[in-house]
């Protein structure tokens, strides 16, 4: 059938630290071209600034201070067409955006979510830290002294059967960020990175392989490197960490 084997590669894309304004960009024009039938899956994997977004489902309530005490302390703040409630992206996280036309058999919304949890728990396993679903909660969390801790937060779109958003996987970012809102709208957990977990972090860039592996197999896309025009089009804009 034609268009298949675009739909079964993926180009990897990793322009380091972006302003969130500029990735909302990026994966809109990319979702455009897969509902066109045009281009191939992308898996952006970047860092953001400190912002604070508020998906579909989200509760002003959850903001802990108002939106012009948080600008005024240097949080982005944007509303966003994902699911979910409100969230926290900054330096330290590692941020995937799968931006996927999903086969016929993948046209499952609860397993997409559960896959994406899956590549994290694996990717996670591979640094020795023990990872798990947490039910009926959507992420991914570790096992603390005093309860289970969300270690990866997920919040997804489809549209037209074409995924955007994703997952923020807590590397060594500050932990004291979320505590400005009520991150996704739990309470009772708290929220934790793999370096309170394991006292250190390893390369940025060793996660990012580690993620790349066990999103191709689990999604069964075969990861192409991207080209020169790939890479231009997606370069971190130059004082995006604002």
């Amino acid at each position: 059938m034609q268009g298949a084997p675009a739909e079964q590669t993926l180009c990897v894309r990793r322009p380091g630290r972006v302003a969130y304004a500029d990735a909302l960009r990026w994966q809109q024009e990319a979702v455009l071209r897969r509902q066109e039938g045009k281009g191939e899956d992308v898996l952006f994997l970047l860092e953001h600034p400190r912002v604070i977004t508020l998906g579909r489902n989200s509760h002003r309530a959850h903001l802990l201070l108002s939106e012009e005490v948080l600008r005024a302390r240097g949080y982005e703040i944007h509303e966003v067409g994902r699911g979910g409630d409100v969230t926290y992206h900054g330096p330290g996280q590692l941020v995937g955006y799968p931006i996927l036309a999903l086969r016929s058999e993948e046209r499952d919304a609860h397993a997409y979510l559960r896959k994406l949890e899956q590549v994290l728990i694996d990717t996670l396993s591979d640094l020795a830290v023990a990872a798990r679903r947490h039910p009926p909660h959507t992420g991914v969390w570790v096992d603390g002294a005093e309860g289970p801790e969300k270690i990866a937060a997920i919040g997804v779109r489809l549209s037209k059967w074409v995924s955007s958003h994703g997952f923020a996987l807590n590397l060594d970012c500050d932990l004291e960020d979320f505590h400005v809102i009520v991150p996704c709208g739990i309470r009772e957990y708290r929220v934790t990175s793999v370096e309170r977990v394991l006292g250190a972090v390893p390369p940025r860039a060793e996660v990012e392989d580690l993620v790349v592996g066990h999103f191709s197999r689990v999604f069964q896309r075969a990861v192409r490197a991207p080209g020169t025009a790939d890479r231009d089009r997606h370069r971190a804009p130059v004082g995006g960490d604002h």
